[in-house]
């Protein structure tokens, strides 16, 4: 019997140590260089490429579905996905699911983003694991025309994540107002149309559903751009600020971030609550450090133990850096700290309503163990303006 002639690649991935993975191509034809991460999810890979604080970032997807529920604009975290591309262990097939308007592979193909398919995925998560976040080149060419040399040079150029401001690239140009609540069966998103305290949120990458957290314990939102000063926040005469999640090194970021926190803190009285890149931006505000880890906490399945209460939390995780819970200045405590491997995960200011968690609470894999930090956010609020 004959033998069907094996199908020549049309993607593959180059690590910076020569390593290359060959796959499937699919979405967008072209190149891109990027530090790859893993991420253990097993639903929301939509959110996951159009979550802000990937950019930079390749993702590693380490279930094998992915692409089976299609895509649909409600699961979008931003306008556009952010991530630079996509690894997959398996060819997505067509969409099964009533919510689906398009299939994944059209939609990453019309939005610009490169995946690679048929991948080791089990294999590449282990060498993320044991080497650190690799920086890496993704190509996807239908013809299967490959520069291997060239491919692993460009990897090798990649400047890394370490020292890179990518706030400013993927914060709101202007400031804008949010008034879109958290999706309830069954009218979808509705809007708050009775909001009790004025928040203002500086946008470091900021995941819509963050914001409709906030619209649903009662917030009106005004988001502002992430070089915002404090004269501009506190223009618009908040009752709390809000400090996003978002990409890169929070200490690049934080050139321009960190003063202003520091001036909100020192001139007023507000609540202050942050999320990932914002908890770490409140943290060297504070007098603490950042790190670069290894490879990183991305994935919807993290245990975090809150220290103060000993309730642990099922948490949706998303970052690189993480606060170096050893460098936290006296009157500073750590809230929450991982059950994977000991990390920082939360810290709060002794006397006054100022605190932040490095996981995402609205992304609900628990599915609502962390709601309560919202609230929490909305009572500071109204307790400070029953004694005012």
């Amino acid at each position: 019997m004959a033998q069907t002639a094996p199908t020549k690649p049309t993607a593959c991935l180059a690590l910076a140590d020569g390593t290359v993975f060959y796959g499937k191509g699919f979405g967008a034809t072209g190149q891109t260089v990027a530090e790859l991460c893993f991420n253990t999810a097993m639903t929301g890979y939509q959110e996951i490429m159009t979550d802000p604080s990937y950019a930079g970032q390749i993702v590693t997807f380490t279930f094998p579905h992915v692409g089976n529920v299609g895509v649909n604009p409600e699961d979008d975290e931003t306008a556009d996905p952010v991530a630079e591309g996509m690894v997959v262990k398996w060819d997505p097939t067509e969409p099964s699911n009533w919510r689906a308007t398009e299939d994944l592979k059209t939609w990453l193909a019309r939005r610009g983003r490169i995946a690679i398919g048929g991948v080791d995925t089990r294999r590449l998560t282990r060498a993320i694991r044991q080497q650190g976040a690799p920086h890496v080149a993704l190509a996807h060419d239908p013809d299967g025309n490959f520069d291997l040399e060239a491919l692993v040079a460009a990897a090798r150029g990649f400047a890394g994540l370490e020292g890179m401001d990518l706030a400013k690239k993927v914060t709101c140009a202007q400031g804008y107002r949010w008034d879109e609540m958290r999706w309830a069966w069954p009218d979808g998103y509705r809007r708050q149309e009775n909001p009790v305290h004025k928040v203002v949120a500086l946008d470091y990458g900021a995941k819509r559903n963050i914001l409709r957290c906030l619209a649903s314990v009662g917030c009106d939102v005004t988001v502002l751009p992430a070089t915002s000063t404090a004269a501009e926040v506190l223009a618009h005469d908040p009752d709390g600020v809000f400090l996003s999640n978002g990409p890169g090194d929070p200490a690049a970021t934080g050139e321009y971030a960190v003063p202003m926190i520091r001036e909100i803190l020192d001139s007023t009285d507000l609540p202050v609550f942050g999320i990932c890149l914002g908890h770490q931006m409140l943290a060297l505000a504070l007098g603490a450090r950042t790190v670069k880890m290894n490879h990183g906490h991305h994935g919807a399945n993290h245990p975090v133990k809150d220290l103060e209460t000993g309730k642990v939390e099922i948490t949706s995780m998303n970052h690189g850096f993480a606060v170096d819970a050893q460098t936290l200045p006296a009157g500073v405590v750590e809230t929450h700290r991982s059950l994977f491997d000991g990390s920082n995960c939360g810290i709060r200011m002794v006397d006054r309503p100022v605190w932040s968690v490095q996981y995402h609470p609205e992304a609900s894999p628990g599915p609502q163990d962390s709601f309560y930090l919202f609230e929490r956010f909305a009572d500071a609020m109204a307790r400070r303006k029953a004694v005012a």
